[in-house]
């Protein structure tokens, strides 16, 4: 029993005895010397010439690009629809699944459908332009539009003419 004792007490002598304390003395360590400043050749001054290929770029447009279906007609019954609102879940033609979200995806926001039929199923983003909501393909061109009627209803319809009902 005393041996354990001893034996505990020496491991515990050793062991502080690596706890010291140690300290410098500043006197024995230098800082090293200063770097020299190198030369700097003289900056030049004057104008910049023209960006090569700056006339390849073509002219803006002067009018709205055309969208799928007929604005005109929508605008007169349209009422004001904001990205947030649109979020979430829609039943397409009381048949197929449209999920809406507003994470980033090129010039609109990533959407996709479920279920669904014709040039839907390549529906891959979307965006609120006016008082429309744009539907794209994975590449963002369109592929239809609707327009909000009442809360929680759409009506629009795909490029190629076929009618789209968004309810909840």
């Amino acid at each position: 029993m005393q041996l354990r004792y001893a034996m505990t007490g020496v491991a515990v002598v050793l062991s502080l005895a690596g706890c010291q304390r140690t300290t410098y003395d500043n006197a024995s360590y230098s800082s090293p010397a200063p770097l020299t400043a190198q030369p700097v050749p003289s900056v030049q001054g004057g104008q910049l010439p023209p960006p090569a290929g700056a006339s390849q770029f073509p002219a803006a447009p002067t009018a709205a690009p055309a969208t799928p279906g007929q604005p005109g007609a929508m605008a007169a019954n349209a009422l004001d629809v904001t990205k947030e609102s649109m979020v979430g879940s829609w039943r397409v033609n009381g048949s197929c699944d449209m999920f809406l979200t507003l994470t980033n995806l090129g010039s609109g926001s990533r959407g996709g459908t479920r279920g669904c039929v014709g040039e839907l199923t390549a529906m891959g983003s979307w965006e609120v332009a006016g008082k429309q909501v744009l539907l794209k393909d994975r590449s963002g061109n369109p592929i239809g539009s609707v327009y909000k009627t009442a809360d929680n209803s759409f009506s629009g319809q795909t490029s190629t003419g076929q009618p789209i009902t968004l309810s909840r």
